[in-house]
């Protein structure tokens, strides 16, 4: 206590005054000296309890602190009095509580971080493995056929991991808050029309027709080339469902408050088990069916979400699975 320099300097002054007060009282009556003395001693050491008690709690709130800045999960406050110790110590309480919630946070991204690390290590270590067993294959193959069909078979599989990869970034940086959106009046007919280009061929070639019915005009707000994109992995979701030999329809409207796209394919739809997960990352289902990497439908959510629109998926009641997309006016 003494270490501080305001009590050494409450010190030296009460030495100067004892001892000024000694010296009058000395030429007063020499009996009060004791009673100068007696009456120094009382208030010293009412002072030195009152301010040993005051550092205590102070040592308190520096070793709760010392707590919270090790990662310590418990956080003991004390009953705060008035004054501006209290004050301190509840605005200390606070501070403390705050670095705890970053702290939980922090340990639960880093724990997300490692899981999908890990899913991602998983997700590439099936088309690694395909492309080695493909190239150990084109080593003892001679048949100029055969060669060309693994060679196709080996740009699919990069292809498919090319895409992984893409994908996972822009997850990333849309989870790092990374991406800023244009804000835009989109057509909607034009921004269909964009998303299902790059898909017509493998439309026709698995027979799969596509039907579209949006009001004349229908208009969105947001980034259509994002847009376009969740779209994109919505449909290709739907054909994968399908499988070959099926139908898409894709439905628009408009109210005061919202306009709204309805996708609907013909496929075997959700399991009740699937619905709570279906836009979970590297979620792919438990049907036979199930396919890809699990990640397309968690980019499209992101994508429309942080956009300050909502999607859902359910199971059409005449069969099939359904995604409504609305965004606000």
């Amino acid at each position: 206590m003494l270490r501080n320099k305001e009590v050494r300097q409450f010190c030296l002054w009460m030495l100067l005054i004892m001892a000024v007060l000694v010296l009058l009282a000395l030429a007063v009556h020499p009996a009060a000296v004791g009673m100068v003395l007696v009456s120094a001693a009382v208030f010293n050491t009412a002072f030195f309890i009152f301010t040993a008690k005051r550092y205590q709690r102070i040592a308190s709130l520096s070793e709760q602190i010392d707590q919270v800045l090790h990662n310590a999960d418990v956080l003991w406050i004390h009953q705060a009095e008035e004054g501006e110790l209290a004050i301190l110590q509840s605005e200390i309480a606070k501070m403390t509580l705050r670095i705890q919630e970053q702290n939980r946070q922090l340990k639960k991204k880093r724990e997300q971080l490692a899981q999908s690390l890990a899913d991602i290590a998983h997700q590439l270590r099936t088309p690694l493995t395909s492309a080695n067993l493909i190239i150990s294959l084109l080593e003892t193959e001679s048949n100029e056929r055969k060669r060309k069909e693994l060679l196709r078979e080996e740009e699919a599989l990069f292809l498919q991991m090319d895409w992984l990869l893409s994908t996972l970034l822009k997850l990333s940086r849309l989870d790092a808050g990374m991406v800023e959106f244009q804000r835009e009046q989109i057509a909607v007919e034009q921004l269909l029309a964009h998303a299902v280009r790059p898909l017509a061929i493998a439309l026709e070639l698995r027979e799969i027709t596509l039907q579209k019915s949006v009001p004349k005009g229908m208009v969105l707000q947001g980034d259509a080339s994002w847009l376009s994109e969740a779209l994109q992995n919505i449909l290709k979701n739907c054909m994968q469902s399908i499988g070959s030999s099926g139908r898409i329809e894709i439905l628009g409207s408009d109210t005061f408050l919202y306009s709204e796209l309805v996708i609907h394919d013909s496929g075997a739809g959700f399991c009740e088990e699937e619905l709570g997960h279906v836009f979970e990352r590297f979620y792919r289902g438990s049907q036979e069916h199930a396919s890809g990497y699990g990640i397309g439908l968690a980019l499209c959510q992101r994508i429309i979400v942080q956009q300050g629109g909502t999607i859902t998926a359910k199971n059409h009641p005449q069969g099939g699975a359904m995604f409504i997309l609305r965004f606000p006016k």
